[in-house]
């Protein structure tokens, strides 16, 4: 069987570990997304705990995910359990990172303005000029999770890395490199069809920085809404 009459004949169990594998990354992605932006919000004005931040995240991923999935197994299980708090913890750290690297990378003119003006968060002038930094680290580690979820695989995880680890595991098979190269196609494409779908968020969710670089601050209008001082 030559690999198009495998995918022919298997492309629906591909499309449900794809989508599986798609719907895994992106809801730990969302969850790492709100918590990272926490952290960095949170720390960014403290040199210390911003240092801490920006430093440890490649410490940390500098550990393989294979070990951390072996110390969680103990604790969780295996399947979905160890597969979730291992993408999030994955995701998460870059995100942090870029969150701090962003906002302290805001001039200080806009953020003061605000202030100035009365607004009780001037974090929401300062957050839209970082969001171009956290999409990079949201990017990033979207990218990164594709991986991670493929090598989840081998704890029960949900995804593509099934249709790898299969073929691994039995190599004498007649379509071991059928079912390796499906996973690993998938998750390539996945990985694309997510990245163009980033670029698109970037496009979309664009604001007018130039302004607020210098030092045009928002104005809060009657009605709950935001115009910017001109």
């Amino acid at each position: 069987m030559n690999f198009w009459e495998y995918l022919g004949s298997h492309h629906r169990q591909l499309l449900t570990d794809a989508g599986q594998h798609a719907s895994a990354v992106l809801g730990c992605m969302v969850v790492a997304t709100v918590l990272g932006v926490l952290l960095g919000l949170a720390t960014w004005r403290s040199a210390w705990a911003a240092r801490l931040a920006t430093t440890a995240p490649p410490a940390i991923l500098a550990v393989p995910p294979l070990a951390v999935l072996g110390l969680l197994i103990p604790v969780v299980g295996l399947g979905v359990a160890p597969t979730v708090i291992a993408l999030t913890l994955y995701g998460l750290l870059p995100v942090v990172r870029h969150a701090i690297v962003g906002l302290r990378a805001v001039e200080p003119s806009p953020v003061d303005a605000a202030r100035g003006i009365g607004m009780a968060r001037p974090a929401r002038v300062g957050l839209p000029l970082a969001w171009p930094s956290i999409l990079t680290g949201i990017r990033g580690s979207t990218r990164m999770l594709m991986g991670v979820t493929a090598i989840a695989a081998c704890a029960s995880g949900p995804g593509l890395g099934k249709e790898i680890f299969r073929g691994l595991g039995s190599p004498d098979s007649e379509n071991a490199l059928n079912e390796v190269l499906a996973g690993t196609l998938g998750i390539v494409a996945l990985t694309l069809l997510f990245d163009g779908a980033y670029v698109l968020l970037g496009r979309l969710t664009c604001v007018e920085r130039a302004g607020l670089r210098a030092g045009r601050a928002p104005v809060e209008r009657e009605g709950g809404g935001e115009g910017v001082r001109v």
